[in-house]
């Protein structure tokens, strides 16, 4: 990367940094503006307005953040999904990816809404009304100002879906983890598979094999590398 990409990096953040506070405070206290640069996903928080997910500058990028860098520049914008924070507050999110000149993609402009309040609103009319509907099953999505316990939440919640320790798991369900880790971005971060490899309790080489057999599956089912 040359020394005049960065410098246009640096200056499209610069001039987000007014952006990330004028939206915050537009939409108020239910609000939270995130501006992220990609170039270092352990400390990617470069600016933040409002305290939705509790997020500070100089933190880590969420899981959402890992699955976009996993994307590369075939990246796209993520616009209005739900998703439930780990204590439950219900949020709805936009994911903007910024890119430079040349296409490619090396930040995000994020904009998270506590909508848990407009929820149970929703929720106590819809019962007044006599239209009782059955909450949406929603996923939980890790925030954190540390990459570790975003990785880490990550491995617990693959594991947890396949309903078995790693001893539990065969040879089929472990490579499927890993590709499912991989997918998600989790192995872009540094030092990723050892993390992964402490947190499962095998070697180092165990899980960089299994890392490699779950790539090498995926290229075949999709008639060779990305």
């Amino acid at each position: 990367m040359d020394r005049g990409t960065n410098a246009e990096r640096d200056a499209i953040l610069a001039a987000l940094r007014p952006v990330v506070e004028g939206v915050a405070a537009t939409f108020g206290p239910v609000c939270e503006v995130v501006l992220h640069d990609y170039r270092n996903p352990e400390k990617s928080v470069v600016a933040v307005a409002g305290s939705v997910t509790g997020r500070a500058a100089g933190g880590a990028m969420s899981e959402i953040g890992l699955r976009v860098l996993a994307r590369g520049d075939e990246a796209a914008d993520e616009l209005n999904y739900i998703t439930r924070t780990r204590d439950g507050t219900l949020v709805k999110s936009s994911t903007m990816v910024l890119r430079d000149s040349t296409g490619a993609v090396f930040g995000a402009l994020c904009v998270n809404v506590d909508v848990s309040a407009v929820t149970q609103v929703h929720g106590l009319l819809g019962a007044l009304a006599g239209l009782g509907t059955a909450p949406a099953e929603l996923p939980t999505t890790t925030f954190g100002n540390d990459i570790d316990s975003v990785v880490d939440a990550l491995v617990d919640a693959h594991q947890s879906r396949q309903r078995g320790s790693w001893a539990e798991l065969g040879r089929a369900e472990r490579v499927e983890l890993f590709g499912g880790l991989d997918t998600r971005g989790v192995f872009a971060v540094r030092g990723a598979v050892e993390q992964v490899a402490a947190r499962l309790g095998i070697s180092r080489a165990s899980a960089y094999n299994y890392l490699s057999r779950a790539r090498a599956a995926h290229d075949t089912s999709t008639g060779g590398p990305a």
